[in-house]
C-alpha cells in the first residue's frame, strides 16, 4: 500500500463511525437509475447510495460499492443487512484496477472520491472499462483553481484530506474525454472556497459511454 493509500485509509476508517457528511455534490440524486440496472458507486463509504441504488434497481438489478477503508466497508454491510439487501455487493479495491469485470455497469456514480487518486486519468479508462455500451457516469468531485503545487500533491495527509489531489477543471474534463466518455456536461458547479493551502470548487459531471 502506498503512503496515499495508507493515508487515506487511516482517514476515512476513522470516519467511518461517524455521521458527518463527505459528498461534494449530488451525484446520486442526478442519475437516472432504473429497474434492472447494475449501479456502481466508487467510494461508496458507508454504503447509503449503494443501498438506494440497489432498491432502485429492484431485484433484477445489482448494486456495487467499492472502498478502499475496511472501517467504511464494514459499516456498509452492517447497513445492507439491516435493510436484507440482497442485490448488493461491497468489494475492496483501488480505483486505479477496478475488481469489476468490462462492461457491467450501466450506471457509475461516485462522490468526492476520484481526487484521491494522483492517477486520474488510470480512473477514468477503468471507469469507461466498466460502463456497458449507452451507460452513464454521474461524478461529484472537487477541482483546483491552479495547478496544485507538486509539495502538496506529494504530501499523503493533504490528499487525504481532500484538497491536495485536486486537478483543474480543464484537465479534469481533459482526463474524461481521452477516455473515450462522450456527452459530458457540467450538472452544477460551486462557487470557489479555500481547503489547505488551495483554492477549490467542486461540481457533478456527466457524460456516457457510446
Amino acid at each position: 500500500m502506498t503512503n496515499i493509500a495508507h493515508a487515506i485509509t487511516q482517514r476515512y476508517d476513522g470516519l467511518s463511525k461517524q455521521a458527518c457528511c463527505l459528498s461534494c455534490g449530488g451525484a446520486f440524486s442526478l442519475a437516472t437509475i432504473e429497474p434492472g440496472f447494475v449501479c456502481v458507486d466508487l467510494g461508496c463509504g458507508k454504503g447509503h447510495d449503494v443501498l438506494r441504488m440497489a432498491t432502485m434497481a429492484g431485484e433484477n438489478g445489482f448494486a456495487y460499492g467499492i472502498d478502499i477503508s475496511d472501517g467504511m466497508l464494514e459499516t456498509a454491510a452492517k447497513n445492507a443487512a439491516i435493510m436484507r439487501a440482497d442485490n448488493v455487493r461491497f468489494i475492496k479495491s483501488h480505483l486505479e484496477n477496478l475488481k469489476l469485470e468490462s462492461k457491467v455497469a450501466d450506471v457509475v456514480i461516485s462522490n468526492c472520491t476520484i481526487n484521491h487518486s494522483l492517477q486520474q486519468d488510470v480512473v477514468w479508462k477503468e471507469i469507461a472499462r466498466i460502463l456497458k455500451s449507452g451507460g452513464h457516469f454521474v461524478v461529484s468531485d472537487i477541482f483546483a483553481l491552479e495547478p496544485v503545487p507538486e509539495v502538496f500533491r506529494n504530501d499523503p495527509e493533504a490528499v487525504a484530506e481532500c484538497w491536495a489531489g485536486a486537478e483543474t477543471k480543464e484537465q479534469y474534463l481533459r482526463n474524461i474525454e481521452a477516455a473515450g466518455l462522450t456527452d459530458i456536461s457540467i450538472l452544477e458547479e460551486s462557487a470557489p472556497y479555500q481547503k489547505g493551502k488551495i483554492q477549490l470548487a467542486s461540481f457533478t459531471v456527466k457524460g456516457t459511454k457510446p
